[in-house]
């Protein structure tokens, strides 16, 4: 993350600092979903950071789930005492406020003033902004005091239709964009998000064999409405309390990103979230060469950027290039050309893909001669977007067979405690009856947790039918995931 300038830590523990090429990732990412969003009706707002205390304690199950990550607001001024700036103890709020850890409670309370009527619903709403959730144990990207998210809020005249919605949020930008394969699920009551009725969810697994929680969507029932007193008149002129959900992904998207793909070399990104498609190194040692070499990658740089691909030439003289290589593998570039005298002579260009699939039985030269090859200029530029393509199916299918080779069909304890403390772990897909005591045993015992009740079409064939739980012996008509997670 930080060799490839993606983050780094702040002078506020538990906080960091998204780099430009990080946040680049971020934006890609941002644009993506918002046209994914706004194509199923939903639209941008925003809503304030602070939000007053009695609002959060309307909702008793939400404000207790939050409770221990609230950052709080007492004061609202500072004043210079005996020549150091110091709290103004004359300045302390009537009533704290909280910075917001997730927006429901102050979302609903401006809902009230703008639903009255079923004419009024659905009301689809989302913003971008930032949270708070005051963490002990911070990682860059995947868990800091504050990130960045977008949170749907969504309001509806029936159970029926929220529903609807809370499934419709659980979309392919995993797997479609980020080339991160998951598994759809339900967590389970002791997992859901506080003050939910159900919580979906979407998992991935990562190089490790960790799970990583990657996106949820909830379905809210009327808790939040009847916390702020949200009604409407319904069709045949009842007042009814709305039925709410809200759905969101953060900057964690960048950490699965970072752990599904990455190599030793460095970041591999998925090209259609890599900020740059190609990167253009010119190599010459002589003066009369570096003018012919340089214009040549300048209209080579010009025909892709005409192709709509994003392209970097690299003509610093302060670099070698050598060091360029290193420096575009490390931030992930799909695809370096490098453009020298003698590919001028013979009208080509080297083309070095930064990621290839392996394929069984094959050498080392072999697999080299696939990731570095010569080819005609006009063969080079026309296959590029097709080079594209390739590296983003190749890129899900190897996150695919790894998680396929740590996933495990497992029928009993001795076989589980075997996979998760000698075999290194993965997903354990176990038949589960138990309650919260007895997750939190599982937990105990080896670290482990239920990821997700997998939806009917995401449970292979192996792991279908009835059987008995794996901790408390007692029948059990479907398989959850267990696993090791971030």
């Amino acid at each position: 993350i930080k060799q490839a300038q993606l983050a780094d830590y702040s002078a506020v523990r538990g906080c960091m600092v998204i780099r430009p090429h990080g946040y680049a990732i971020w934006e890609k990412m941002q644009r993506e979903l918002d046209d994914r969003f706004k194509a199923t009706g939903h639209v941008n707002a925003y809503f304030p950071l602070f939000i007053p205390l009695s609002f959060l304690a309307r909702e008793e199950q939400h404000a207790a789930g939050f409770a221990k990550e609230c950052a709080v607001v007492t004061h609202h001024r500072l004043k210079s005492i005996d020549g150091t700036v110091q709290v103004d103890p004359e300045s302390k709020l009537e009533e704290p406020l909280v910075v917001r850890p997730t927006s429901e409670t102050i979302i609903w309370n401006a809902y009230r003033g703008w639903i009255q009527s079923y004419r009024d619903l659905p009301l689809l709403i989302n913003q971008w902004a930032n949270v708070v959730r005051w963490e002990m144990r911070t990682r860059l990207f995947l868990r800091t005091a504050e990130f960045l998210w977008q949170e749907g809020h969504t309001a509806h005249a029936s159970e029926a239709e929220a529903i609807e919605e809370v499934e419709r949020m659980l979309n392919e930008f995993a797997e479609q964009v980020m080339a991160v394969p998951v598994v759809k699920g339900r967590k389970t009551p002791g997992e859901r998000f506080a003050g939910a009725l159900d919580t979906m969810c979407i998992e991935a697994m990562m190089q490790d064999g960790k799970a990583l929680q990657s996106g949820t969507s909830h379905y809210l029932g009327q808790n939040f409405s009847k916390a702020a007193d949200v009604k409407f008149l319904n069709r045949d002129g009842k007042l009814e309390y709305v039925y709410a959900t809200s759905w969101g992904v953060s900057t964690r998207l960048v950490g699965a990103l970072i752990m599904t793909h990455s190599d030793d070399t460095g970041l591999i990104l998925p090209p259609k979230l890599a900020p740059i498609h190609v990167v253009i190194v010119p190599i010459y040692r002589k003066d009369d060469e570096k003018a012919r070499v340089l214009e040549e990658a300048a209209k080579v740089q010009a025909e892709i950027r005409a192709m709509g691909l994003s392209v970097r030439l690299d003509d610093r003289d302060t670099v070698q290039p050598g060091a360029k290589y290193y420096e575009w593998e490390m931030k992930g570039v799909p695809i370096r050309i490098e453009i020298g005298p003698k590919d001028l002579e013979k009208g080509v260009l080297c083309v070095v893909r930064r990621f290839v699939l392996e394929r069984d039985g094959e050498t080392p030269e072999e697999q080299r001669k696939r990731k570095k090859a010569f080819v005609p200029r006009a063969e080079a530029l026309a296959g590029l977007r097709a080079t594209l393509d390739q590296m983003q199916g190749e890129l899900l299918q190897r996150a695919r067979l790894l998680r396929d080779r740590r996933t495990r069909v497992i029928d009993n304890l001795a076989d589980f405690e075997t996979f998760f403390k000698q075999d290194g772990g993965g997903f354990a897909w176990v038949h589960w009856a138990g309650e919260a005591a007895q997750e939190d045993e599982m937990a105990r015992r080896f670290e482990t947790t239920i990821r997700c009740i997998p939806l009917p079409d995401q449970i292979p064939e192996a792991a279908r039918g009835a059987g008995t739980c794996i901790l408390t012996g007692k029948p059990s008509s479907q398989r959850v995931i267990m696993a090791k997670a971030y």
